[in-house]
């Protein structure tokens, strides 16, 4: 018994030992030697293997910035122009600047703008609740206010708000991964043009819906009236399927939409509002030369004829 178990101990070890060798010799064998500067660029990067610069991580993000000659289309955006500036320095290319951007939420659909009309009861998830019916509100475009974006940011940016039920970004802290707009299945989060001092002016509708129907569904959607469209004066307003869209590259932050849109979708951050334009004056009246030669142009009465008076029998 004890030379069975002894002879087995050995098979084992002997054939450990083979499989170690073997390995060995296959792992020289296809060896691939990487570049050093990989584990250097790497360490320049944030480290937040976040995906907003479209890898799967930072050494990923590495890795193509070592090999690839021309990196004017790779932008890391947590670390920002300087961390891509420090790497193409390092390597000695030449990185593209790109200007800055955050998450803004186009979502105007409040809980006192959007009346609720049912009741989810299902699980807490945006993706599984969009999966299943349009929402607890007569609107099928708005948040649903579960916080798949909240869940999804690795920098606490976004939170939803239980005041207005809807999510509220922190400029100070987003980074532009965009990871939030990859987790609202209603895409209402966009990565727009960060401007100074955070302000904003953005539509904060994406419904499609005719007028009358977003009227009842939300106080606050746009009804695709077009007005805004029209007081633009540098053509950064389009108005396709019912819905205004303004261009971040092209808004001049004039403010002129603002007053003209009569349902407040046009939202306007950090910035006051410009003075609303007096009324034009009502058509005066009609001079009094004119009604006094309307009044003498009426045709005068007739003359009474003289009455004959009647002879006596005298005369």
């Amino acid at each position: 018994m004890n030379a069975v178990l002894l002879y087995t101990i050995l098979t084992l070890c002997v054939l450990g030992v083979l499989a170690a060798v073997i390995l060995y010799f296959v792992a020289q064998k296809f060896r691939v030697e990487e570049d050093p500067r990989i584990d250097e660029v790497e360490k320049m990067l944030p480290g937040a293997n976040c995906g907003g610069c479209g890898f799967a991580g930072c050494r990923a993000m590495a890795d193509a910035l070592v090999k690839n000659d021309d990196i004017s289309s790779l932008s890391c955006p947590v670390g920002g122009n300087s961390t891509m500036k420090a790497v193409a320095t390092y390597l000695g290319k030449a990185a593209a600047e790109k200007e800055p951007q955050t998450a803004t939420v186009r979502c105007g659909g409040t809980c006192d703008k959007r009346p609720r009309t049912n009741e989810y009861n299902g699980a807490k998830s945006c993706a599984v609740a969009a999966s299943l019916y349009v929402g607890e509100t007569g609107c099928a475009f708005g948040c649903l206010g579960f916080g798949d974006c909240e869940v999804a940011c690795a920098f606490d940016a976004i939170h939803v708000d239980p005041a207005t039920g809807l999510p509220a970004v922190d400029p100070d802290k987003c980074t532009a991964c965009g990871a939030c707009v990859k987790a609202c299945p209603k895409n209402i989060i966009e990565l727009r043009k960060k401007w100074p001092k955070d302000r904003a002016v953005y539509v904060g509708c994406v419904s499609k819906d005719k007028g009358a129907v977003v009227m009842k569904a939300c106080k606050a959607g746009c009804i695709g009236c077009g007005k805004c469209e029209k007081v633009c004066q540098f053509g950064a307003i389009t108005v396709e399927n019912n819905l205004a869209y303004i261009d971040p590259q092209k808004c001049k932050l004039c403010r002129k939409c603002v007053n003209e849109c009569p349902t407040g979708a046009i939202k306007l951050v950090n910035m006051e509002p410009l003075p609303k334009e007096p009324k034009a004056p009502a058509a005066p009246a009609a001079p009094a030369a004119d009604t006094a030669a309307k009044t003498d142009a009426k045709p005068k009465p007739a003359a009474k004829k003289a009455t004959p008076t009647k002879k006596t029998a005298t005369e």
